[in-house]
């Protein structure tokens, strides 16, 4: 079986999913965590895309992002789990392997779209039961440390949140 194509359109925003290796809960260890969402960060502060909502979960992520207009979703993705693999690695001082090759992506259509993709983020550490509230998990945008790209303008006319 051959890699997957993913659907690079220009101005599209995207959710997106990648899993650790062999499902391994990497990120339980908040320093490792922690590494992932400066990665995430440092790639959006360098214009790679615009970030909307994120959760780094114990054993994966989920992103909703629109790409630069020079960068695609798989080069967005690569800086991404690239970096922080090469991040944790000299933290650790180990060469593990971190992603499962590849992600799955999804094109959001539509303002409704946009809002259940932005609710499955945050509700996702309290569907896992790690927090009560989503703004509790420490990893994810929902928690009112970080200051997230907003709500593309296409789907600001009927988007409720």
């Amino acid at each position: 079986m051959g890699r997957l194509e993913h659907r690079t359109s220009p101005a599209c925003t995207y959710f997106v999913t990648t899993k650790t290796w062999q499902n391994r809960t990497l990120f339980k260890v908040a320093e490792v965590a922690d590494t992932v969402v400066g990665r995430i960060f440092e790639c959006r502060d360098n214009g790679v895309y615009l970030l909307h909502e994120f959760v780094v979960m114990p054993d994966h992520l989920h992103l909703l992002l629109t790409p630069g207009d020079t960068t695609t979703l798989e080069k967005a993705m690569q800086l991404i789990k690239g970096g922080s693999s090469f991040n944790i690695h000299q933290l650790r001082s180990h060469a593990m392997q971190v992603w499962l090759p590849g992600f799955h992506d999804w094109t959001i259509r539509d303002s409704a779209d946009y809002e259940a993709k932005r609710e499955y983020i945050w509700m996702n550490p309290v569907r896992a039961r790690l927090v009560e509230r989503p703004e509790d998990w420490p990893y994810a945008s929902a928690a009112s440390r970080f200051e997230m790209d907003g709500v593309p303008e296409r789907f600001k006319n009927d988007f409720r949140g």
